[in-house]
């Protein structure tokens, strides 16, 4: 059982997993913590976003080891190392192996807001550690800046192990040969640990133009969103189903549709259960489940999310449906620039009227609004934290 320590301040979550055909749905969080009567569109809004924002999160941590990197065949791409790269969509990159520090075994991955490599949105860092032929772990922390500031508002820290992979020369899975990935991340905001999200990906070997992948995923807030009082927890996953497919311009479409339920509870009632790492599709058993709260229903939510140098450039999310007869969709505003944080728009609905509204950029950095009233609550890193 997984659990994050309560004794630093406060604050709190964001990612996508899902189904897309085949497996099961894993049951709802069991009812042993607080929340009873009926569900506030606060809270709804802010578990939707939740539910959301743990697979996007994982995608964004993957497609930045490997797609800026590699081709859909099994040798790698070539890259220029420790150089100033513009990328097609708006930003900037640069790659460094070793990382600036120089340690052994690592690399360093810099995004930037502009295009001259100036103003930083991103540092992440990986150090990796053979365990076999085909196996090894990996230790990454992403530091995160918002823009114009040039000190970190967010430290996100993932320990990774990788299984039934061929790795090229950084220490990447080759992703046309499959791979099997665990992780368990902590999402630090200002300084408290505000997100706790574990999740898995099965990514099959190449087939034709693509692969097909699974994964299961759980997480929750670990100190409650301070207006409500409260925290939320969620899990799910795609447990078969799941494309990745590599486009003719180099960019990476992953689809999916993202199945799973959605809880509240008291600070301190959520933990994460770990069991044994799938290595295999469809995935029957997640190896994360959520335990604690009361559960405040399901979802399932079809996503198309393309990236391209490690950045998202397009999201779509068509008419999601979501508990309480709620619905969502999602959408990229063409002409708007990723690094800004009206780059995706999301639209949160009940009847027919919108309940909430988020933006984020290509990070997943923006703004959760309540359509009445107007109440915002802070989205970093897919996450909702305060």
């Amino acid at each position: 059982m997984r659990t994050i320590s309560l004794g630093l301040a406060l604050t709190a979550a964001l990612i996508v997993t899902g189904c897309g055909g085949g497996g099961s749905t894993p049951a709802a969080p069991s009812s042993s913590g607080t929340g009873s009567g009926s569900t506030t569109m606060s809270e709804t809004a802010v578990s939707t976003t939740n539910a959301v924002g743990t697979p996007m999160n994982s995608l964004s941590d993957y497609n930045n080891a490997s797609s800026s990197l590699q081709s859909v065949a099994r040798s790698t791409q070539s890259i220029t190392l420790n150089t100033c790269e513009t990328t097609s969509s708006g930003g900037s990159y640069e790659f460094f192996a070793p990382d600036k520090n120089g340690d052994p075994n690592s690399t360093e991955q810099q995004y930037f807001y502009d295009s001259a490599c100036s103003s930083l949105a991103r540092d992440i860092v990986r150090i990796w550690t053979s365990t076999g032929t085909s196996s090894e772990t990996v230790n990454r922390t992403a530091k995160i800046y918002a823009a114009g500031n040039g000190t970190s508002i967010a430290t996100r820290t993932d320990a990774e192990t990788l299984r039934n992979a061929t790795f090229d020369q950084y220490g990447f899975a080759i992703p046309a040969d499959g791979f099997a990935r665990s992780n368990a991340g902590t999402l630090q905001y200002s300084g408290t640990n505000a997100v706790a999200s574990d999740d898995e990906l099965v990514m099959s070997a190449l087939s034709g133009a693509g692969e097909s992948f699974c994964g299961d995923s759980a997480g929750y807030n670990v100190n409650g969103v301070a207006a409500l009082g409260e925290t939320f927890g969620w899990q799910g996953g795609v447990f078969s189903g799941g494309t990745r497919v590599v486009n003719g311009d180099g960019s990476v479409t992953w689809t999916a549709a993202h199945a799973g339920s959605t809880a509240k509870g008291a600070i301190g009632s959520f933990s994460i259960g770990v069991g044994t790492q799938n290595t295999a599709c469809p995935i029957t058993t997640p190896m994360f489940t959520l335990a604690g709260g009361t559960s405040l229903g399901s979802y399932n939510i079809p996503t198309t999310a393309t990236y391209k140098s490690g950045l998202l450039i397009g999201l779509t999310i068509a008419n999601a449906t979501l508990a309480n007869g709620t619905t969502l969709n999602v959408t990229t505003n063409t002409g708007v620039s990723p690094m800004s944080d009206l780059f995706i728009t999301g639209v949160i609905s009940s009847a027919g009227a919108s309940v909430a509204t988020f933006t984020v950029n290509a990070f997943g950095d923006g703004t959760l609004t309540m359509s009445a009233g107007g109440t915002q609550y802070v989205i970093t890193d897919w996450h909702v934290v305060k």
